[in-house]
């Protein structure tokens, strides 16, 4: 059993990893996970603003141990322009072309096959509208009539958009302007659970999938 290091661009990631998606995994047997924070400079961590930050975390935890496996869990939402083949990435029809381009940027960059790249589409925030659960139990009511509004006009969450106006978080800083991403965020992901997260998002199921089969080799 090889040990995962997931590495999140910010705090609402890390307590993602943390508390919904590592008790998912260790359910199925795999118990030595570690979300850790970009590192920004030798005293600073969190934030995705430079690909050169994160592949520098990357290539240390690969260096370091042998039996590890070592992913990303980042926003296509305001990703940053240094990251591999960003431009020819940007010119594709689709977000999600865009995404597969970028995160293969990523690995040919890294050139390890320990290395499983992954960037959210369009962030986090996406994976909450998989039900309205969370947005009805911690949220006012005319809060969560217009949450279930945006959660029935998506079969797929992973497809609301990423504009500066529309992308997931910025609809709910829209329709609630004192949420809190960290807080709220994860206590909101928690009421939805890590399997209508899978269920309904279909990028982020193939990722987990992907991360118990090669940590389990």
């Amino acid at each position: 059993m090889r040990r995962l290091y997931i590495i999140v661009e910010g705090q609402t990631e890390q307590e993602f990893v943390s508390q919904t998606l590592a008790p998912h995994l260790r359910d199925l047997g795999i118990y030595d996970i570690t979300p850790i924070l970009i590192r920004t400079s030798k005293t600073g961590k969190g934030g995705f603003v430079n690909y050169e930050h994160l592949k520098n975390d990357v290539t240390r935890l690969l260096s370091s141990e042998k039996d590890i496996i070592v992913s990303t869990f980042v926003d296509f939402f305001r990703i940053p322009t240094s990251v591999p083949k960003y431009k020819d990435s940007m010119r594709l029809n689709s977000d999600n072309d865009k995404v597969e381009s970028l995160e293969q940027g990523m690995f040919e960059s890294i050139s390890d096959r320990r290395f499983i790249p992954y960037i959210q589409l369009h962030e986090f925030e996406a994976l909450l509208f998989s039900s309205n659960k969370g947005f009805e139990e911690y949220c006012e009511v005319p809060v969560y009539k217009q949450t279930k509004s945006i959660v029935d006009s998506y079969e797929n969450p992973e497809d609301i958009n990423s504009s500066p106006e529309t992308a997931p978080s910025k609809r709910l800083l829209k329709i609630n302007p004192d949420y809190d991403k960290v807080l709220e965020g994860n206590l909101i992901a928690l009421k939805v659970g890590i399997n209508t997260m899978l269920e309904r998002c279909p990028r982020f199921r193939e990722w987990v999938e992907k991360l118990i089969a090669e940590v389990k080799k």
